[in-house]
């Protein structure tokens, strides 16, 4: 078997699955629109390339024994681009042998009214974008049926780490908290709210990509302590910091008044139902089929901790 693997995408979960790529020693292709990715590690292959465009997928990933597909366009822009992009990242691969992990996250199961999120629950999303990853998922996991592409998936929940910015556990939360201001959260602190650490969803989907008994399902990608509150995770941030806790979740008032001017927030709006009631990921399925437990979230926020100061907030 090849030894390439390409990774579609250079945002944080595509430098996560480098990551481990790397650390493995497997020769690593990174595509994307830019071609760039910043502080990428040594060796690995940075290559422009347009993902809606199937033979330009089918080129870029030829010989490759697994690809990655860790690619999206802007939060607001998923209804209308994010499905043709994965259908065509499915098309460039079909009948060329190489496996498709796909990077999800949870938006498919729709409003479980506070009840855990497994596996085995119906697609029953009634929002726009969790409507959009249902389609998604159900054609890739149809085109695998079809023996087009060998195919598995990797869900995640809202995560953190490196290079995680524009997320519930992102700037809003380690930038203020490294400063000794308010850290902002959506919704309410006090419900369980289960975090992803980023470098455990890139580990996650490589050992995705190399066991046969992955594929053709999706799988809940390892996380510490699931039943975290907001607050919780709050505390072991500013205790990393060495600052007094200081935390407020913003309702969906507040986002509504935010998405006039900031087309994420506005986005926000109508996933804030995980927010406002217990939002609980499982994922002992993957733990007892691949054996990996997830980072000690404490060690996964002291290593995000590390990353924002070395990284200061862009003051555009």
């Amino acid at each position: 078997m090849s030894n390439l693997h390409v990774v579609f995408g250079a945002g944080p979960l595509g430098r996560s699955v480098v990551n481990e790529l790397v650390r493995r020693g497997e020769t690593v292709r990174v595509v994307s629109r830019s071609g760039q990715m910043a502080e990428a590690p040594q060796g690995v292959e940075l290559v422009a390339g347009d993902l809606y465009n199937a033979a330009v997928v089918r080129e870029l990933a030829r010989g490759a024994a697994v690809a990655y597909q860790c690619a999206q366009p802007h939060y607001w822009e998923w209804p209308q681009k994010f499905p043709p992009l994965q259908a065509a990242i499915i098309e460039g691969l079909a009948g060329s042998g190489t496996r498709l992990v796909i990077g999800e996250n949870t938006y498919m199961y729709g409003d479980t009214d506070g009840r855990p999120l497994t596996e085995d629950l119906p697609y029953a999303a009634t929002t726009r974008k969790g409507k959009v990853r249902a389609a998604m998922s159900e054609a890739a996991l149809a085109a695998h049926k079809a023996g087009k592409v060998q195919v598995s998936m990797g869900r995640g929940s809202d995560f953190f780490g490196p290079w995680v910015l524009d997320s519930g556990f992102g700037d809003r939360v380690f930038y203020p908290a490294l400063a000794g201001k308010g850290a902002s959260f959506g919704g309410k602190l006090d419900l369980p709210h289960t975090a992803t650490a980023i470098e455990d969803f890139g580990r996650a989907l490589v050992i995705l990509g190399e066991r046969e008994e992955a594929l053709g399902r999706a799988w809940h990608v390892p996380n510490d302590r699931p039943q975290i509150t907001q607050r919780q995770f709050a505390e072991l941030v500013f205790a990393e910091t060495g600052h007094p806790v200081k935390a407020s979740g913003m309702g969906k008032t507040m986002m509504r008044i935010g998405g006039l001017f900031i087309p994420g927030a506005r986005e926000v709006v109508e996933m804030m139902y995980e927010f406002e009631k217990p939002f609980v990921v499982e994922s002992s399925q993957f733990e007892r089929a691949f054996g990996m437990k997830a980072t000690p979230i404490s060690d996964a926020i002291k290593a995000t901790v590390a990353w924002y100061r070395t990284h200061p907030q862009s003051k555009d």
